[in-house]
């Protein structure tokens, strides 16, 4: 295959007709396992619980929750604006993310559902030896991405802005973009990134589910019942996050005119600037609060470490949603005034 078809079939591989149908397939087969057979069967996936309906809904919901985790934004947001910057397919990168971070909660849904007891127990257990190696695991190559691609984002701006044409080369930052680049060179690659991501399963909304599946198996329902959870929490995350990607797609890729129509330089530089240090802040800003936690659960660093460590990566993920979103909104709106001015 040439150069010129891998990019094509790439471009199609991340375009909007493979992510509407991957989301609508994914709430089509959750929904429909869920209201078409599992809740006429009268299965009830915790006895004296609630009914499927509602455990249904929490995995949709928990699902939801998830696509605002501070590290899922800070990674989509960041390399979303990496590939605006090249010209590349952007919009789908929060989609292929989101798929690859489901595929691990599928896998370990999929061994309760296979009535592999010692997976339950691996990830009930906080001391056992699973939950130790993910739970540094998975924080540390998410901080590493995020840390690495912050970076990239920051040194890539200010030499194409250094004569406004082209970018030095050479260096050590001139190395690790290249190589980082050829890594992830497209949506598709962020399934992998994902995937890594995933591995730690040590949120509350990955834990949350992975309790209601494997409470589901101890009371004996079916596996087909059970994955119908993962599948949920998949359709309802890779929603969000598709979202949020191709939001921050607009956002990234839009350049704030003059009254004529025509971007003035100075707006030009500015606004992107702006976008980009807020982002590469927001990834640095992530990184560190998962490395602090790492070292306080490996090594048992306190003070302000631990302080730090602490913090709600969820609850943190929604104020950095509504931060990037604002800005580009407070630019949009300082436009039409100046318009209308």
């Amino acid at each position: 295959m040439s150069g010129g078809q891998r990019d094509t079939v790439g471009a199609t591989l991340s375009g909007w007709p493979v992510a509407v149908g991957v989301i609508v397939a994914l709430n089509v087969v959750g929904w429909g396992m869920l209201l078409l057979v599992v809740v006429p069967s009268g299965v009830s996936y915790a006895a004296g619980g609630s009914t499927a309906l509602a455990v249904g809904l929490a995995a949709y919901a928990l699902g939801m929750r998830h696509a605002f985790d501070a590290d899922h934004i800070a990674a989509i947001d960041n390399t979303t604006r990496r590939f605006v910057d090249r010209g590349k397919p952007a919009s789908t990168v929060g989609l292929w993310f989101s798929l690859g971070h489901s595929t691990v909660v599928l896998l370990l849904c999929a061994a309760l559902a296979a009535g592999l007891s010692a997976a339950a127990a691996a990830i009930s257990d906080d001391d056992s030896a699973v939950r130790g190696f993910t739970g540094v695991w998975g924080p540390t190559v998410s901080s590493v991405f995020l840390l690495a691609i912050a970076a990239i984002n920051m040194w890539s701006l200010r030499q194409s802005r250094r004569d406004g044409t082209e970018q030095a080369k050479g260096g050590p930052m001139w190395w690790l973009m290249r190589r980082f680049e050829a890594v992830v060179d497209r949506p598709s690659r962020m399934f992998g990134v994902g995937f890594a991501f995933g591995i730690g399963f040590d949120t509350a909304t990955e834990i949350g589910l992975l309790a209601i599946a494997g409470a589901a198996t101890l009371g004996q329902v079916p596996w087909w019942a059970v994955m119908t959870l993962p599948v949920l929490f998949a359709a309802g995350m890779s929603l969000l996050d598709t979202t949020q990607g191709a939001l921050m797609r607009r956002a990234y890729a839009w350049q704030a005119p003059t009254a004529d129509g025509v971007p003035s330089q100075r707006r030009v530089i500015r606004y992107p600037l702006v976008m980009t240090g807020i982002s590469a802040v927001v990834a640095v800003l992530v990184a560190g609060v998962q490395l602090a936690g790492v070292g306080t659960e490996t090594f048992g660093w306190g003070g302000l470490v631990e302080r730090i460590g602490s913090a709600d990566l969820e609850t943190l993920g929604i104020y950095l949603t509504v931060v990037l979103l604002g800005v580009w909104i407070a630019a949009a709106a300082a436009l039409l005034l100046r318009r209308r001015a």
